[in-house]
């Protein structure tokens, strides 16, 4: 091996992917000086698309192949059940923490009796078309019975759902039904069958490096383009500066010491450990926006850098990504409480109880669909009776937000996996 290879073997995938970062986000200043915005958009933006299709792309066999390994390794319908209660209890109550931080800082701070009123106006109109669809899906939401959610669940046509990202909870569905099937028949009568996807899964696994060998030209992309598309929108953030800093600040106590105290006493593993594991992943959820995005390299990271077995990795992870959303609750929290603030609105102890309930219950059932978050955020607003129409003031601040709550998910995903890991551990003993 020469010099120069031994060279680029010793630069860690959250270097390279922080300076994609970086220098996207220098370009991206420099395109909009000198005027090269649609230089930016016609050939630098389609490879922050491909980066983002491929990731993508592997997500759904990953989960699949991943989902059904684990449950064989696991031998027994007993482990399988002990640890599937166990991971969403722990998904759960990270969520309530999470919901009651995001409380606590918005009550403390209070951004919203700051918010300039003379913007209201401007921001309803703006956005007044996006809210009005929302709200439609809301409406559409509502109307089906409360048990829908347990009826999606269960596909009509698997390879339907293995064509649909959205379709997440139904291949999970469906590859818990599988591995179960194998364990009732019993590995030694289909050895061919668990070889195949052991197989299968070592080849996902070399794709996943492929892809993130292409990594920071990705992140490049899509940070460049990012700043190409918000460089007019800079006096949203100023008017919206202290919501923002708000909601940063709720994540980053989640993320620098609810999730470090987790880890330290139930994950059994060390605080740089863990962060040096969780930085490539980190940076990547921050990237694209996309907890399922990021699977592949969560994945990855969880086993190789902190040691948590396969059985527990390929299902605490898989299913985090479609009921673990302690980021996404947080904000919510902080949103509806400042738009309450925002329009004189005062909430009492049993509403802000209502949030935290609601926040909790709808991190579970966020939809597969553009916007499903914020369609999530509208039925928390109604539930407490803030009007939805106030959703305009801060959608124009969604998406840099959402790259941080990303950020947070998948942290909470690998925290999660960690401490279930220790307790399988432990009971092994």
């Amino acid at each position: 091996m020469n010099r120069g290879e031994a060279h680029r073997k010793r630069v860690p995938l959250y270097a390279k992917i922080l300076l994609g970062m970086g220098l996207g986000v220098g370009f991206g200043f420099l395109a909009i000086a000198l005027h090269w915005e649609s230089f930016v958009h016609d050939w630098v933006a389609p490879w922050g698309v491909i980066f983002m299709r491929l990731l993508k792309l592997i997500a759904v066999p990953l989960v699949f192949v991943s989902l059904i390994i684990g449950v064989v390794n696991l031998k027994d319908i007993r482990n399988l059940s002990r640890i599937g209660l166990k991971t969403i209890l722990i998904y759960v109550c990270t969520t309530i923490i999470a919901v009651s931080i995001g409380l606590g800082m918005v009550s403390l701070i209070k951004p919203g009796k700051v918010f300039p009123k003379d913007r209201q106006t401007e921001f309803m109109e703006r956005y007044e078309q996006i809210v009005a669809e929302r709200e439609a899906q809301m409406h559409q939401m509502q109307e089906v019975s409360p048990l829908d959610f347990l009826v999606e669940t269960v596909p009509e046509n698997i390879f339907q759902a293995l064509g649909d990202n959205s379709k997440m909870l139904q291949i999970i569905f469906f590859a818990l039904l599988f591995g179960v099937a194998i364990i009732v028949v019993g590995t030694h009568k289909v050895p061919s069958v668990v070889r195949f996807f052991g197989q299968l899964n070592l080849v996902l696994l070399k794709i996943i490096d492929f892809i993130m060998a292409f990594a920071p030209i990705g992140v490049f992309a899509l940070m460049a383009t990012l700043i190409v598309d918000y460089a007019g929108d800079v006096g949203i953030f100023s008017a919206l500066g202290l919501y923002a800093l708000t909601v940063i600040l709720a994540l980053a106590v989640i993320i620098v010491f609810v999730y470090p105290f987790i880890m330290r006493v139930f994950g059994k593993r060390t605080v740089k450990q863990f962060f040096k594991a969780a930085a490539p992943v980190q940076m990547l959820a921050f990237t694209t926006s996309s907890s399922a995005a990021t699977l592949p390299l969560t994945m990855e990271r969880t086993q190789k850098q902190l040691g948590v077995s396969e059985e527990v990795s390929s299902f605490v992870l898989p299913v985090g990504v479609t009921i673990n959303m302690d980021g996404t609750s947080c904000y919510q929290a902080v949103a509806a409480v400042f738009l309450a603030q925002v329009l004189g609105l005062d909430l009492t102890f049993g509403q802000m109880l209502l949030i935290l309930a609601t926040a909790t219950i709808s991190s579970i059932g966020t939809p597969g669909i553009p916007g499903g978050s914020i369609v999530m955020l509208m039925i928390v607003l109604d539930s407490v009776g803030i009007p939805i129409e106030g959703l305009a003031l801060i959608l124009g601040i969604d998406r840099p937000l959402d790259m941080l709550r990303t950020m947070v998910n998948v942290t909470g995903d690998m925290t999660v996996a960690c401490v279930v890991d220790s307790g399988q551990k432990t009971n092994t003993m």
